[in-house]
């Protein structure tokens, strides 16, 4: 029977390392030809629009979709995991939590693969719950020391900062200005929904890693051009996606000052095609829209775990 997972199952088997064993093995497998993934389609309405991403991992008999919609009441999410062998329902997933860890999760990976071995400090702009999944990704792949937190609406900062201080055992400050959060940082990370770039590019030392996961739609941009033509290489989770909807790149794009063919996607640096960082100096970007195969990567971890503790509920169809 198929299986039914609440947002509270969720947060009982979810953990970061299976989240970013799951991401990576799905970044791997998109770039060695065995996964496929759908960009985002959007159905908008007044009131209401719902997203849709869709996509499969053979080699983990899987295929499905997350849909979610947004609305001023809030944002709902819901992965949708099928096999590919029977194309039988196998879970259905509230996908909340889900979501904000793989996305943190991303942004782990790259920084893996991207910032320098010895980075210790981190800047985050942004505290609101996908930067919790953020800083705790970031955490799990460099000994960090220090994160700096800079948010504009400042009346939650503080219990934010603590709260993320005590949960990792590291140092995590409020941030008096977006300067403070960027300068002296070896990672900055944009975790926004800001229609306006966040910091200038003469704030980044040489060497920094930035991971930017906020602007997934044309009307947002937490980067700057003087940023972008400061990084080198620009990655990406998938360029066709970043295509349609990478705000930062797009306006670069479009006057030719970025083309195409410079974006490397993520994969391609984890199966070692291209090369990610090759000096200490490189300020390195990966820029983030998120996608399918990572949802449903993670999926496929909780359903199995949770069948194998008995967690969740069976549903009166799918089999």
């Amino acid at each position: 029977m198929s299986l039914f997972l609440s947002e509270k199952d969720v947060e009982q088997l979810l953990s970061m390392p299976m989240v970013l064993e799951a991401v990576e093995a799905a970044h791997r497998d998109l770039s060695s030809g065995q996964a496929c993934d759908v960009p985002r389609q959007r159905t908008r309405l007044p009131t209401t629009t719902l997203h849709i991403l869709q996509g499969a991992l053979p080699r983990m008999d899987a295929i499905g979709y997350k849909a979610y919609t947004s609305n001023r009441s809030g944002v709902r999410f819901l992965v949708h995991l099928y096999r590919v062998s029977s194309g039988s329902l196998r879970a259905v997933i509230e996908a909340d939590r889900l979501g904000m860890m793989r996305t943190g999760a991303a942004a782990g990976i790259a920084t893996r693969w991207l910032a320098r071995s010895d980075a210790q400090v981190a800047g985050v702009f942004g505290a609101g719950w996908q930067a919790e999944g953020h800083i705790e990704a970031l955490a799990a792949v460099r000994p960090l020391r220090r994160v700096k937190v800079f948010a504009r609406r400042t009346e939650k900062l503080a219990a934010f900062c603590a709260r993320m201080s005590a949960r990792h055992g590291i140092e995590v400050i409020a941030a008096v200005s977006p300067e403070d959060v960027v300068r002296g940082s070896d990672i900055v990370s944009t975790v926004t929904t800001s229609a306006t770039p966040l910091f200038n590019a003469e704030w980044l030392s040489p060497g920094t890693h930035v991971n930017a996961a906020g602007s997934n739609s044309l009307i947002r941009r937490e980067l700057g051009e003087d940023v972008l033509k400061r990084c080198s290489p620009i990655v990406v989770d998938s360029v066709e996606t970043a295509l349609r909807e990478a705000g930062d790149l797009l306006p670069l794009l479009e006057k030719g000052r970025l083309h195409a063919r410079e974006l490397l996607e993520l994969g391609e640096v984890i199966c070692g095609r291209h090369a990610g960082r090759s000096t200490d100096d490189q300020i390195t970007l990966f820029e983030s829209q998120g996608m399918a195969i990572q949802d449903l990567a993670v999926a496929v971890h909780l359903e199995e775990l949770a069948r194998e503790l008995g967690v969740g509920i069976e549903l009166p169809y799918g089999s």
